[in-house]
């Protein structure tokens, strides 16, 4: 049996970020990947240029459609822009009984762009976060969702026990935004933390990298892999594509989807 795994989320029309990196992650790591488009955004490495909302309608169309003949073994939310649309899906999401729930919560965009409404931050906490068996902010994302500043260890632990508390099984305070040469990524379950830590990677070539770690972590919970195992290989993943570039564009850079499978890691 195949394992489906879908995408809600914006489209970049750039390939790097958005539905079009979750497709090929998904398909990198030997799952099938479904969308639901949320936005339309005219983008590039050098930024976003605009964003089109879909009608809150036409999303929940998308998802019926998969719901009544592709349900999901996993599933991964990622640019929602407003709240009307993130409490729609979560209720969709409710009503479908889909599980195994990953929620990517994008707010900027690599080039500084918004991409989230402000009115939709409770949404995030008080709707998706009750649903999500991994979460996976960033630490500017983490800090808009707590309301905290993230500038220590300590405060990140802090941080994940708040969001874990919201209803999240698993957190992830990704740490990219952090400083030195040693990233650590911070995962909590509740009782217990995880230091994820990788050499950081001299590039300007990290557009997606956040939707593309998610999208990995939907698959592998779709193939049946615990949360602490599908969020390993997810960084292992994500530094690969990374740290073997593309080199294309001339911003911010898309990740390399293919690094991991020509790397001989395995699936």
């Amino acid at each position: 049996m195949v394992a489906k795994v879908l995408t809600i989320a914006g489209s970049d029309s750039g390939g790097g970020a958005g539905i079009q990196a979750d497709i090929k992650t998904f398909q990198e790591l030997d799952v099938y990947g479904m969308s639901a488009i949320t936005a339309l955004t005219a983008q590039n490495t050098l930024g976003v240029q605009s964003v089109y909302p879909i009608p809150v309608d036409m999303v929940l169309e998308q998802l019926h459609s998969i719901a009544i003949d592709l349900s999901p073994d996993a599933l991964k939310t990622g640019m929602l822009f407003s709240g009307v649309i993130i409490e729609s899906v979560a209720d969709k999401i409710k009503e479908y009984g889909w599980g195994n729930v990953v929620v990517d919560p994008v707010m900027i965009a690599k080039g500084g762009a918004r991409l989230l409404q402000k009115d939709a931050i409770k949404a995030i906490r008080e709707k998706l976060l009750p649903l999500a068996t991994v979460t996976t902010p960033n630490i500017p994302e983490a800090e808009v969702l707590t309301e905290m500043n993230l500038d220590t260890m300590n405060r990140r632990k802090e941080a994940a026990r708040m969001l874990h508390k919201l209803g999240a099984s698993h957190v992830v305070i990704k740490g990219g935004h952090g400083e030195g040469d040693e990233l650590v990524d911070l995962v909590y379950d509740g009782s217990s933390f995880l230091e994820l830590k990788s050499k950081r990677v001299d590039t300007t070539h990290t557009h997606g990298t956040g939707c593309t770690f998610a999208a990995a972590i939907a698959a592998g919970l779709a193939k049946g892999c615990t949360a602490e195992d599908a969020i390993v290989t997810a960084k292992r993943f994500i530094h690969l594509a990374i740290e073997v570039e593309l080199g294309i564009g001339s911003g911010h850079g898309p990740t390399n989807h293919w690094a991991y499978r020509k790397a001989g890691v395995g699936v």
